[in-house]
Order: structure tokens, then C-alpha cells, then sequence
């Protein structure tokens, strides 16, 4: 199925009623509609007067081409934009880090530009710098002066010793130069994204922040032999706080310098394209650092430059600054962005981060969505909504291929539908509540009181028309205050129990857990899949960066690949397992099938068996029952089973015969007769049977 001409299709409105597509899709909406509308035309009109009446944002979306620091023919210059300054200096090793009238910035108009053209001899390559801003009128009414990185920073680095971080000037002699085209997106070939999230810092086994470079050479090949057509990488955009997990970003034009250098990333993209690999990157504009000698606030010495004044310019849980989304100056900075990591580093996609929290004024904290009336009436943020909009159509206008994800739970109507539909252009949406309900049960709900039916209806649970990336866990369920999949189902066990000679209940249990859950997610997802690095083979420990709580550990800040590889211990099987299954997802493109259809269930023998296509997914997961000439009512015809969790080399028990073949017959149960099929069910076992 090529998702792409999927949507081509379908226009806004219907034709014969004039109806917005995603009110036809999802009659409850109806009530809406009109301010459904009125969101559209609210972007539309706002598009046409940004884009100077073409509807076309690329242009606009230039900043970073002219804020910052650039290099002409025959001189340097460099512009910010700062509204409330009264003085703006140039400082840093190129003239002792002083105030000189050479590196004075003047203002050039009533908007807030300043400006500075200097010689080529004055600046070099690695020279740190900064602004030294003057204000006059600032925050409380102060006067004042500071020392702030520029906003449009394309690279900054961190001295060791006063860990202080500046600006530096990137102009190397030799730049990269990209070699590999993209692969072709999902739109274009079809093929789901299967996504490998990954922190490039703490990939790798030593206890220290490791780089882009270890990443390419030694991650990227575990990636492609693992199965994954796409990486998504955390953590790009610098951060002051390392243990922020990338999240509290201070410079939003800037790759992390903790893992190298631009030309670093660069190459790194480009040889994952090489593989085959498509690069996404969490993309996070959903709020910032409130840093102010690192990041955004109090620039120009007010808060309301680039945030909401007051309050509602302070995110109270994760302690940080709101961006007002109805200012055309953040406008110009946000989709400019958005635009930046796409063409400098060709990135293919973003996952938006913190969507929910930008949507809602009370940012979603403590608030249940369980009437469409939280999706309108005052309680969402319209500008931010418009802005999501608008960075969609900036990104896409760009390059129709370019894969957009929604980082969001409330479940927005319309957010992962094509704007000509009337919605807010995302490819996909996260399944976010999925994570949480198998983190819910395997917490709280013995195995013998697991409902097959609850599991299967948080998987499909899902808005129509809406593509969505699922998973199991991500990297929030393996961070410390929780635990991974694989630590729920054996905790300290895997400690001293993983050993092939050593095995005992608990880990068998949690071997065959870990492969069903995985399993079921990823062959119900409709969309796309996702896993972070490690948990498919079920990495024993959580997350748990550098800080004072934990002496500035990095022993938990990486990943064990030593213990997958060890073929005496259990870790392969799972990983073995994994790339299976992925292998079968993606050649059989079974996130772009039909939807599930359950073919039979039954709660109390805890068994369920659904069909996609000529694909039936058969579930196990009674505790210690297995069943014998199991019958199930099938379609006439042959069946071959092409995947079964119990092989051996999967760390099962090998109860089944491989490529086994089953044929259905008409059968005589409980006075019906029916073409039924004949199966040995395994406790704690899935299968998949082809219909041949």
C-alpha cells in the first residue's frame, strides 16, 4: 500500500455536503465543525500574510540564513534580533571577551534587528563568542546588562573546567560533504517506519558521554542488522544539562557539542542514509531552558520577548519557559527551526516533542480527556495549535516526504490527518497510552487476570483515518522512578539468572513475556513501531544520567551490548527474536494492512487470535495451561506458520514444529458444523499462521 496516495485522494470538504473530511470520518465532531473551520481559516489567512500572499512558508522559514553569524565573500556579518536592547557588542577571544565600537552591533530597523559587518581577518574558525546586551527597561523595570549566547548559534561548546558554555565560530576548511541520497520515505515506498530511538551519548558500554562518530561506526551496523529502517536520535538540539535527556534546550540551531562536531552529525546522517537507514531527531519547541546566560530568557532583559509574560510563560512541572505562538518574530524563529535541521543536516523527520503540553493551557497536567468538549471551549491554546499547523505545511512544502510525529496523549481530533482534511498535518501520532497500560498491568494485575480482550482493545484504540507509531516502552519507561518491560517481568533475577545453565521459572517467564508483548504490539500498530535502544533484548537497567543524587554516575548512562553478545547468557534470544519479528513486519508491511479483525477470543482461557489480510496473529497467555486440539473456526484452506515465539532459538521450548502446515476441515462442535482448524496452543505462546 503506498500511504501516500492513500491521502492523495480525499479533499478537505466533501464534495456533495461541503463537510470538513475529518467531520465525516468522526460524526461526534459535528457539533465542531464550525470552529473546526474557523482553525483552518485562521492558519490559512495567517499563511498568506507570513508568505506575502504566495502560501508558501519555505521562504520564510529562512532565518537562519540571515540571524547569526555568516560568512560573505569579503566580510563577516552577523544580525540578532533583540527588541528591547539599548547596546548590543560582539565579545568574545577575538578581542579579549571587551566591549569595542568595531564589534558594536547597530540597529537597522523598528523590529529589533541589530547588525555588525566586520573584516574576514577578524573572526576565525574555533573563535568563542557571545553578546554582551544593554537594556534599559528589562524585567521588573530594571535597567541592566548581560552576556547571552546569540539565538541563532549554530554551534556551541562547554570549557571543562569553568563549564561555561560560548558560541564558536564553525568555518572549517574542509566541510562534509553529504555522499548518499535519503532512502525513499514511508510516503513514497510504502514501508512503515520502524523506528530505533537512540541517545547518541549513552550508546555505547563505557561509563562516559560517547560521540557521533562511535555512534556511526558502532551503533548504525547494530541498527541495520537489527532490522529498523529508521533511527530516531534524542538529545541533538544542545542542552546545558546532560541529564535533562535533551529535553531543556538552551541553543535550538545548535547540535550537541558533548558528541561532536557538526561535520560529526553530518556524516552520520548521511552514512545511515548509505544504509538504508532513515534519521529522524526529537525535535523540542515546545518549550526551553530558563537558562539565561545559556538559553532564551530574559534576552533582550524582558521575559516576553520570546515567551508569555508572567505565569503563563512557566511550565510549573518541568520548570522551563512557554514560547507565545502568536508573535510572528517566534514564528520566524520556531518554523525557521524547523526548516534549519532539515536542509543543513537532512534530517528526514521530526518527532515532536511535548505536543500536548503546547496544545493546552493547563498543559494536560492532571486532566482526563473524556469529552470532546476538552478539545475546544477555552481550553486549547490556538496559536499553538496554528503553529503546529504552520509547521507542518513548512516542512512538507519543503520536502512532501519529510515525516512528522505528534508526541501527544490527549488524542486531539484531526492532529494526525492531512490539513486539506481539515486537521493538523502530522503523518503520525505516538500510541502513547499503550506504554502505559502494559507498565499498568504488569505492576498491578497478576498473569491469571489479564483480560485478552482489554489488551487487544488499548492496541486498536485509536482514532479512524490516523496513522499512529506504536510501542511498548520507550525511553520514559525505562527511566529511574520506573522500569523496563523486562525488569517488571524479572527484576533482580536477571542479575544472576540470564545464564543459559542457570534458568529458572521467573526468567523463563519473563523470556516469553518480553517476546509476546512485543510481539502483539507491533502486529497491531497501524502506522508504524517503535523501541528504544536496548529493550528489545532486554537491557537489565534503567536509565539514569550523571547527578548530584547519584555522585555523577555514568554506570547507568549506557548500554551493555556485551551482555547480547555473550551467547551464554539469554540476552540473544530476545534480540534474535526481535529481529525477526521486525524482519516480518517490514517485509510483509504489516503496519500498512487492514486493520485487526478479532477471529476468536475467549477471556477465561486467556487466548485471542486476530486476522490482518491473510495474516492470523494466534495469543497464549494463560500462565501454565497449555492446550491440545485447540479448534478455532477458520476459512477453508492451508495454513503454514511462519512465526512461533516457542522456538528454541528464541528461548523457547521448541514445542512446535517449524513451517508446520494446517489444514481446516469441516468439523462437528457443540452441534454446529463449520470449516474449523485444529491447533497446539503452548502456554505463554503466539503464533502467526498464513493462510497459503
Amino acid at each position: 500500500m503506498n500511504m501516500k496516495n492513500e491521502n492523495d485522494n480525499n479533499n478537505v470538504n466533501d464534495n456533495s455536503t461541503g463537510r470538513l473530511k475529518i467531520v465525516l470520518d468522526d460524526p461526534y465532531l459535528g457539533v465542531y465543525e464550525g470552529h473546526l473551520m474557523w482553525r483552518s481559516k485562521r492558519s490559512e489567512d495567517l499563511c498568506l500574510r507570513l508568505s506575502n500572499g504566495t502560501g508558501n512558508l519555505t521562504e520564510f522559514a529562512n532565518g537562519h540564513h540571515y540571524f547569526g553569524l555568516h560568512k560573505k565573500d569579503d566580510h563577516w556579518v552577523f544580525r540578532e534580533w533583540a527588541p528591547n536592547a539599548t547596546a548590543i557588542y560582539l565579545i568574545g577571544t577575538f578581542n579579549g571577551w571587551q566591549e569595542q565600537s568595531l564589534f558594536m552591533l547597530k540597529k537597522i530597523n523598528d523590529n529589533g534587528v541589530w547588525e555588525v559587518t566586520l573584516p574576514l581577518k577578524s573572526i576565525s574558525d574555533g573563535d568563542l563568542y557571545k553578546l554582551r546586551v544593554h537594556w534599559s527597561n528589562g524585567h521588573f523595570g530594571q535597567s541592566g546588562v548581560g552576556e547571552r549566547i546569540p539565538s541563532y548559534a549554530f554551534y556551541v561548546v562547554q570549557d571543562e573546567q569553568t563549564k561555561i558554555f560560548s558560541a564558536c565560530v564553525w568555518d572549517p576548511k574542509n566541510p562534509y560533504q553529504f555522499k548518499h541520497q535519503p532512502p525513499s520515505s514511508s510516503k513514497e515506498s510504502g514501508d512503515a517506519p520502524l523506528i530505533y530511538e537512540a541517545h547518541v551519548g549513552m550508546a555505547q558500554i563505557e561509563e562516559r558521554v560517547h560521540t557521533y562518530d562511535e555512534f556511526r561506526t558502532l551503533t548504525l551496523p547494530r541498527i541495520k542488522k537489527a532490522g529498523y529502517n529508521t533511527v530516531q536520535l534524542m538529545a541533538i538540539q544542545e542542552h546545558p544539562y546532560y541529564g535533562s535527556f535533551g529535553y531543556q534546550v538552551s541553543s535550538f540551531f545548535a547540535p550537541s557539542s558533548r558528541f561532536g562536531t557538526p561535520c560529526d552529525l553530518k556524516r552520520l546522517v548521511d552514512e545511515a542514509h548509505g544504509m538504508g537507514i532513515r534519521v529522524i531527531m526529537d525535535i523540542v519547541l515546545s518549550h526551553a531552558v530558563k537558562n539565561q546566560v545559556e538559553g532564551l530568557a530574559l534576552f533582550d532583559g524582558t521575559q516576553y520577548q520570546y515567551f508569555h509574560e508572567g505565569d503563563r510563560g512557566k511550565h510549573i512541572l518541568w520548570d522551563s519557559m512557554c514560547f507565545d505562538y502568536g508573535k510572528h518574530p517566534v514564528l520566524h524563529f520556531l518554523l525557521s527551526n524547523c526548516k534549519y535541521w532539515a536542509e543543513i543536516f537532512n534530517f528526514d523527520g521530526y518527532r515532536f516533542d511535548g505536543v500536548t503540553s503546547m496544545l493546552y493551557y493547563h498543559h494536560g497536567l492532571g486532566k482526563s480527556f473524556n469529552h470532546y468538549d476538552n478539545y475546544f471551549n477555552g481550553n486549547v491554546d490556538e496559536d499553538a495549535l496554528t503553529f503546529l499547523n504552520l509547521a507542518n505545511k513548512v516542512l512538507h512544502d519543503y520536502r512532501p516526504t519529510f515525516i512528522t510525529i505528534a508526541e501527544e496523549v490527549s488524542g486531539l481530533p484531526g492532529l494526525a490527518a492531512p490539513i486539506k482534511w481539515g486537521g493538523i498535518g502530522f503523518d503520525y501520532r505516538l500510541s502513547m497510552g499503550i506504554p502505559d497500560f502494559w507498565i499498568k498491568i504488569l505492576k498491578h494485575v497478576k498473569d491469571e487476570d489479564w483480560s485478552v480482550e482489554e489488551i487487544y482493545g488499548e492496541h486498536v484504540n485509536r482514532r479512524f483515518n490516523e496513522k499512529s507509531i506504536s510501542y511498548c516502552e520507550s525511553h520514559d519507561q525505562a527511566m529511574v522512578g520506573d522500569k523496563t518491560i523486562s525488569f517488571w517481568l524479572m527484576d533482580s533475577e536477571m542479575y544472576w539468572s540470564m545464564s543459559k545453565e542457570k534458568r529458572n521459572l521467573i526468567i523463563d517467564r519473563g523470556i516469553a513475556l518480553h517476546k509476546m508483548i512485543r510481539l502483539f504490539t507491533s502486529s497491531t500498530a497501524r502506522g508504524g513501531y517503535l523501541n528504544f535502544i536496548g529493550n528489545e533484548w532486554a537491557h537489565p537497567e534503567w536509565i539514569d544520567f550523571p547527578r548530584d543524587g547519584n555522585n555523577h554516575s555514568f554506570h547507568y548512562a549506557r548500554r551493555q551490548w556485551n551482555l547480547l553478545d555473550d551467547d551464554e547468557l539469554c540476552y540473544h534470544y530476545l534480540g534474535d527474536f526481535d529481529r525477526e519479528m521486525i524482519e516480518f513486519v517490514n517485509k510483509n508491511q504489516v503496519c500498512a494492512l487492514e486493520d485487526p479483525t478479532i477471529v476468536w477470543s475467549n477471556i477465561s482461557q486467556h487466548i485471542i487470535c486476530f486476522k490482518r489480510a491473510s495474516f492470523y496473529f494466534i495469543f497464549n497467555f494463560h500462565h501454565d495451561v497449555s492446550y491440545a486440539d485447540y479448534m478455532m473456526e477458520f476459512p477453508e484452506g492451508e495454513y503454514q506458520l511462519v512465526l512461533n515465539t516457542d522456538e528454541n532459538v528464541f528461548g523457547g521450548h521448541n514445542r512446535l514444529q517449524k513451517n508446520q502446515k494446517f489444514y481446516s476441515e469441516m468439523r462437528e462442535l457443540f452441534g454446529s458444523r463449520k470449516s474449523r482448524i485444529s491447533l497446539y496452543l503452548p502456554t505463554r505462546t503466539a503464533l502467526i499462521l498464513k493462510r497459503v
